[in-house]
């Protein structure tokens, strides 16, 4: 493939000032959520477009002081398609497991349990299932937390599902046997009709999905350049670098009016406009932020 780079230099990096060191407006909407250790373990915490109204979801449970081992590690945000609910990976019990709490940050329930290490959740377009990462292995489970299937090919190492808003495809990244290489690959929510996206020499981590299913971003490592997000189409064309960068760029999230990626870059959240915009600033370096992840309806949600 070519990697075509669009938008040329981007000329203008804008950084918002305010509350919580980068935010915007104070008015709470929110737009995004995300995952910082500001407050010395790992919390999920909401914000505004423009950084404002940045504010904690989940408690404040276990000493940041004491051991690794005895913090929740609440990560790896995941928005139901009506915005009701977040969905979020916890080591509470030990290993890690997804939970699912209200928008607002109530209602906390246990969906998945055991020894394995359960991660990176994503909801089907009817928000009735669930998709995640046990282990090197892709499972889908019911919102109610019965009925968990693997899906994924049991030969291989796959990883990191990313359901389509459409409901048609999860995209995820699936190691190359023998070698460390990582593509991007697509199968249907039962399993059937996997193929190769990519084909290139590089790891590939994070997908997530365009609001109208037809692209996906990534971010793609080659050799020794740093890890730098790209789109392409569901048919393996289109190859596209979403931002230039001298530092590693990961975990990209699509906004759902299509204008904008967020991402994060050296423990900062940013969002760049497509099609060669303006670079925004959303979050403090020294709050160690990532993961950001559009509300799939930029509505506000009780």
């Amino acid at each position: 493939m070519t990697i075509r780079r669009f938008g040329g230099v981007l000329v203008a990096i804008v950084t918002a000032v305010g509350a919580a060191g980068c935010g915007g407006s104070d008015e709470a909407r929110p737009d995004l959520a995300f995952v910082s250790t500001r407050d010395g373990d790992y919390a999920i915490f909401e914000m505004n477009a423009d950084g404002g109204a940045q504010r904690r979801l989940t408690p404040r449970e276990g000493d940041p002081s004491s051991a690794p081992a005895r913090l929740f590690f609440q990560i790896e945000p995941a928005w139901s398609p009506d915005a009701s609910q977040i969905a979020f990976s916890s080591r509470r019990s030990g290993t890690l497991d997804l939970y699912v709490m209200n928008a607002g940050g109530t209602g906390t329930r246990q969906l998945t349990s055991g020894k394995p290490n359960d991660s990176h959740p994503t909801w089907s377009a009817d928000g009735t299932r669930l998709a995640f990462e046990r282990d090197g292995d892709i499972y889908v489970i019911s919102a109610d937390s019965s009925g968990a299937r693997r899906i994924s090919d049991e030969t291989a190492e796959e990883r990191e599902p990313a359901w389509s808003p459409d409901g048609a495809w999860i995209a995820y990244v699936r190691r190359t046997p023998g070698t460390p290489i990582r593509q991007l690959w697509l199968m249907r929510p039962d399993g059937r009709e996997r193929h190769a996206v990519t084909s290139q020499d590089a790891t590939i981590t994070t997908p997530a999905w365009s609001p109208d299913s037809t692209r996906i971003v990534f971010a793609n490592k080659n050799e020794d350049d740093p890890y730098a997000l790209f789109t392409i189409g569901l048919d393996g064309k289109g190859l596209r670098s979403v931002v230039l960068t001298t530092s590693d760029n990961f975990e990209p999230s699509w906004s759902p009016d299509g204008a904008k990626i967020a991402y994060f870059e050296d423990g900062a959240i940013f969002a760049v406009e497509l099609g060669g915009g303006e670079v925004e600033k959303l979050t403090d370096n020294a709050t160690n932020d990532s993961s950001p992840t559009w509300n799939p309806t930029l509505a506000p949600t009780e």
